[in-house]
């Protein structure tokens, strides 16, 4: 079994490397970008078969030490 996790700042958080990226790509002449917000992709291959369980646990691992839930929320994709 695999779980997706997708980390990003909160909104209202500051951005500076998703500023830093904004910025560049107008740099290189891409002017349609507005803004851009940087975020994480975490792959975790877990063993079992109960998707439920897993994904509880998951979410346990993203509270504990995967986000920081002050300023990062998360989503969990379990395939």
């Amino acid at each position: 079994m695999k779980a997706r996790i997708h980390v990003y700042l909160k909104p209202g958080v500051l951005d500076p490397q998703g500023a830093a990226v904004a910025g560049a790509l107008k740099n290189l002449g891409f002017n349609e970008v507005e803004s851009a917000r940087q975020g994480k992709l975490i792959e975790l291959d877990l063993t079992g078969d109960d998707a439920d369980a897993a994904k509880a646990r998951v979410e346990d691992m993203c509270q504990k030490l995967l986000a920081n839930p002050v300023i990062e929320n998360f989503s969990i994709e379990m395939a």
